[in-house]
This record gives structure tokens, C-alpha cells and sequence, in this order.
């Protein structure tokens, strides 16, 4: 039989373009490949319907699997070694986000919504982090980012940042197999606006827990007040803190390693020159702005300082320079600051929902006039002993911000920022234990020229 010379012509095309459709799909991998193990684990423990397609199933039960593993509960902390999380990864798919964390045991988590910002935030008791560095989501899924780490005693969290509404299915842990742990899988599902800000909020079960925390460290902060010894105390602040990391250095230098390496030698430092330290952390732990303000006055602080690292989007802009609290004008980049850094709080979960702003209140009382001077000298001072041993921010170093962490309306307090993250020249010398060495002298020098000028004023005499 006799074929025509273009119907061959269209059959070698149609035979090429379905040989180019085998091999492109052979090279590509599958969206959803990542998750086949789960999928296939979670179809034999009976979480798949036999029938429809995936987007069918049915949310994960509320009780964690396997059933007869009892885990510790959040707010709790394990008795012996923390249960680990040793790997997270985020599946987006077409009509979900996945998201699996696998432990060396199991725990009791829970999940809930957050509007504004929109957030999923994960409770679990305190564990162990051990991700290295979890690959980070596309940002054009729902979840634009994440972060984790310790919130409190007795409680890890996770917070996911929404670029959408979504609801969240129950948790479902699935027993280890094939060489992998226990794995928490958290399904994100895309849902309307009203639908969202219906189910967002805080659990009343945890605004409860929150309150008590609170009362407590106010408590604990009061009790612990050092007697008086005719010592100078000095209360060192290393911002953010758990899972709050702060700035991430273009170097990979986080901020709040940083701020804690910092304020560790300076610590040392000021105790060897007679000075008694309180630290509001001393390791890599969450505390909310207002419970540092509480730590400063329940220690009858005659100094605070806050210990901090900049960015900026001009990865030329470079130097050391100091914050003190303002009396209500502040510059646009002073602004920004403030901004950041009294969102500490937001970003880790804390329920503010009772607050009032902090500052305004504070910022009319006219007995604070004094002490905002202090702070105010304290910071002039500081700055010729630390534009010494480093470069200061070229354009006006003391500068003023409306920060949460220095309202404290008797307490001296000054906020700085060590250098900028976002330049490569002061990342790689902040993450040089020589440098922070020579910057810790030069903050101690600067607090003996404080109290060696108070002590000799004619009214500190009266």
C-alpha cells in the first residue's frame, strides 16, 4: 500500500512529538514526588478514600498515630532527652500545601490561624531543633516563610507567614518507617477570606497560658531583684531571640547570635569591673518586649542596653550606632527601625490582644524627661568610645525611635545596633570574636565614664 508523502510527513511529526513529550516527562520530576513515600504510608493507614482523586481526601484525623504512643503535650517539657526534629519540608501542590516535620518521637501539637498578619501558628512542647538549613518555600504558594525555635519554657513553635487564606487540617502523625521518624503532616487547604477571619484567633486555652507566663516571669523578675549592695546594675538586652532570628547577614550571620555572643562577653566584662549583670536572656530563647521592660525595672536597673544588628536594602550602607528613646519626631529611617524591632512579638505569636501601645503613654509623662537625658548622655558618650574601635554610621550615629524595649519610664536606656547584616564588610567583622572583644571593652569603658560622672556631679552629692 502506497502512503502519500505528506500524511507520512504529519506521522514522523506526530511520532516526535509524542517521543519529546516522553523524554520531557521522564526528565522532569513529579510536583508531588517528594511526598509519594507519605502518601502511599498515609493510603495504607487508611487516610486516603478508595475512590476519587487526591484532592478528595478527607482532612487528617485529630488524634495522632499510633495511638497507643502517648507524647508530651504542649507547655510541658519531656522528662529526659527532648524529642529532635530532624527534618521539615513544604510540598506546594495544585490544591494544597504540605507540610511534613519528622521527629525522633512523637508529641502532641496542635495548629491554629492568625489573622493580621495572616499566620498558621504550630504549638508543640519543647523539642530540640536539629534542621540545619530547611529549604526554604517558593513564596508564590501560600506560605511565604517560616521560622522556629523556643517560645517558652516547656513550648517550641513553629509560625508560618500566609500569602493567602487557608484552612488547616488536624495533624496526623504517622509511625516511623522506611528509615524516616515519626512525621507530623499538616495539609494547608486554600479557602475564602471570610471563611479564614471566621476561624482565626487565639485558643481561649492559650490566651490563659500566655497570661500566666506572663504574671509568672513578672513575678520571678521581681523575686530575683538583686539586694541592694551599693553595686550599679546593669540589665543587657540580646534582641529577639528563639524563634525570632532577627536579620539574617549576608554571610548567614543571624541576629540574634549575634546580639547574645555580644552581650555574653560584655557580661563578663562588666561583672570583672564590679557591676552587677542581669541578663533579660543567656541563651537562644523567646522573650517578649514587655517582659524585658519588666526584667529592667523589677531589677531597679540604673542601666539597660539593648544589643542589636541593623540591615538596610543599600548593602553600602555601614557602622556602629546608638538608639535612645524619642520624644515623639523621628526620622524615616529611624521609623523603619522601630518599626522592625517592635514587631518581635508578632512575629513569634505572642497574643497582644490586651495591650496597649506601650509607648505613647509613656512618651507624654513629663517624669520621664530625665531619665531620656540620661539615656540620651549615656549614648554620646558611647559613641566616642566605640568610634574608636570601629566605623560609625556616617550620618548622624545617635539617632531617636519610639522601641519598645526603652520605655521603661526609670530606666536609662539606650538600644544598639552593633552594624549592618546587610553589608558584607561589617557581617564578616561582627562575626569576629576579636572585634565583638574590642567592641565589648569599648561599651564597659563607656559605662565607667557613665557612673564615674554621676558619682561626681554636685547632685549626686545632695
Amino acid at each position: 500500500m502506497i502512503r502519500s508523502r505528506p500524511f507520512l510527513i504529519f506521522g514522523r511529526m506526530v511520532a516526535r512529538s509524542l517521543i519529546a513529550a516522553a523524554l520531557a516527562a521522564a526528565a522532569i520530576p513529579k510536583a508531588e514526588g517528594a511526598d509519594d513515600a507519605i502518601s502511599r504510608l498515609m493510603h495504607a493507614q487508611g487516610s486516603f478514600a478508595e475512590e476519587g482523586p487526591a484532592k478528595n481526601l478527607p482532612v487528617a484525623p485529630p488524634k495522632p498515630l499510633p495511638q497507643a504512643v502517648a507524647g508530651p503535650s504542649v507547655g510541658t517539657r519531656p522528662q529526659g532527652p527532648l524529642p529532635i526534629v530532624m527534618s521539615a519540608r513544604i510540598g506546594e501542590h495544585q490544591d494544597r500545601t504540605r507540610l511534613v516535620i519528622e521527629l525522633s518521637d512523637p508529641v502532641n501539637l496542635r495548629a491554629f490561624l492568625l489573622a493580621g498578619p495572616d499566620r498558621v501558628v504550630i504549638d508543640m512542647p519543647e523539642v530540640s531543633w536539629r534542621l540545619g538549613a530547611p529549604p526554604r518555600p517558593s513564596g508564590f504558594g501560600a506560605i511565604k516563610s517560616y521560622r522556629y525555635g523556643q517560645f517558652r519554657i516547656g513550648n517550641s513553635r513553629m509560625v508560618i507567614d500566609l500569602n493567602q487564606p487557608v484552612t488547616v487540617s488536624d495533624a496526623l502523625v504517622l509511625p516511623p518507617s522506611a528509615g524516616f521518624g515519626y512525621r507530623v503532616v499538616i495539609d494547608l487547604f486554600p479557602t475564602t477570606r471570610p471563611k479564614f477571619d471566621a476561624l482565626a484567633g487565639w485558643p481561649a486555652d492559650l490566651k490563659k497560658r500566655e497570661s500566666d507566663a506572663e504574671k509568672l516571669a513578672a513575678m520571678i523578675a521581681a523575686q530575683q531583684a538583686p539586694a541592694a549592695s551599693g553595686k550599679k546594675v546593669i540589665v543587657l538586652d540580646p534582641g529577639h531571640g528563639g524563634l525570632d532570628s532577627g536579620t539574617i547577614g549576608v554571610n548567614g550571620l543571624m541576629e540574634k547570635d549575634l546580639a547574645l555572643a555580644e552581650a555574653l562577653k560584655l557580661a563578663r566584662l562588666l561583672r570583672s569591673r564590679g557591676y552587677s549583670v542581669v541578663m533579660t536572656r543567656d541563651n537562644d530563647s523567646f522573650i517578649p518586649l514587655r517582659q524585658r521592660v519588666a526584667i529592667a525595672r523589677g531589677n531597679r536597673a540604673d542601666l539597660f542596653i539593648a544589643l542589636h544588628a541593623d540591615s538596610n536594602p543599600d548593602p553600602a550602607i555601614t557602622g556602629t550606632s546608638i538608639y535612645s528613646l524619642n520624644d515623639g519626631r523621628s526620622d524615616r529611617e529611624a521609623t523603619a527601625l522601630a518599626r522592625r524591632e517592635n514587631q518581635s512579638d508578632v512575629i513569634a505569636g505572642v497574643d497582644l490582644s490586651g495591650d496597649n501601645n506601650p509607648v505613647a503613654p509613656i512618651l507624654i509623662n513629663l517624669a520621664q524627661r530625665d531619665t531620656r537625658n540620661r539615656s540620651s548622655e549615656f549614648a554620646t558618650n558611647a559613641l566616642k568610645s566605640i568610634g574608636q574601635v570601629t566605623d560609625l554610621l556616617a550620618r548622624s550615629p545617635h539617632r531617636s525611635a519610639s522601641l519598645a524595649v526603652l520605655v521603661a519610664p526609670d530606666v536609662p536606656a539606650v538600644l544598639i545596633e552593633l552594624g549592618y547584616l546587610s553589608n558584607s564588610g561589617d557581617a564578616a567583622q561582627m562575626n569576629s570574636d576579636s572585634w565583638r572583644a574590642k567592641m565589648a571593652d569599648a561599651i564597659a569603658d563607656a559605662v565607667d565614664a557613665q557612673f564615674a560622672r554621676v558619682s561626681s556631679s554636685p547632685q549626686a552629692l545632695l
